[in-house]
């Protein structure tokens, strides 16, 4: 077996073709979520990222997969969180559906709230771009500072969060 046909790993996958690679998640974004994870000075190998890339990909796909086929079933065009949630649930990762669930209940909230703050300004001060940009950028600023006071709070819960 020559080195071109193992990698210079050492291993045996291939390399994505163009087409499968289009269906893979950005590497960039993988790699960045990872490294969030990890302690500042971790270092990740390429292999690292494309088998975390392949793997989350594939995940992915199993899910929306499985969400899919309930829409068809239900004459649905339209896949939904809810949906993807009864998936995750169906297929049995039954730690993830309930956090999920919540998850995506306190998302909705949040944009119920940030879309009737948005129509009380355009009330007020009357829609136009310029306000639109500076609500967008105030919601920007307070989701931020929402992540971070998250992230300080985790910090100094030791790493555990409260749910």
């Amino acid at each position: 077996m020559t080195s071109k046909d193992t990698g210079a790993s050492g291993s045996s996958s291939t390399p994505p073709q163009p087409y499968e690679q289009e269906l893979l998640l950005p590497i960039a974004n993988v790699g960045r979520i990872m490294k969030k994870i990890l302690p500042a000075n971790a270092k990740i190998a390429k292999e690292g990222k494309e088998t975390m890339q392949e793997c989350v990909s594939e995940f992915i796909s199993f899910v929306t997969g499985e969400a899919s086929e309930k829409c068809r079933k239900e004459r649905r065009k339209t896949v939904n969180g809810d949906d993807i949630v009864w998936a995750i649930d169906r297929l049995g990762f039954d730690n993830f559906g309930h956090p999920l669930k919540r998850y995506l209940d306190r998302y909705r909230e949040v944009e119920g709230d940030q879309r009737a703050n948005m129509n009380i300004v355009h009330d007020r001060a009357g829609f136009n771009e310029e306000n639109e940009e500076q609500f967008q950028s105030y919601v920007r600023n307070a989701q931020q500072d929402k992540r971070y006071n998250s992230d300080r709070n985790t910090d100094h819960q030791g790493g555990a969060s409260q749910s």
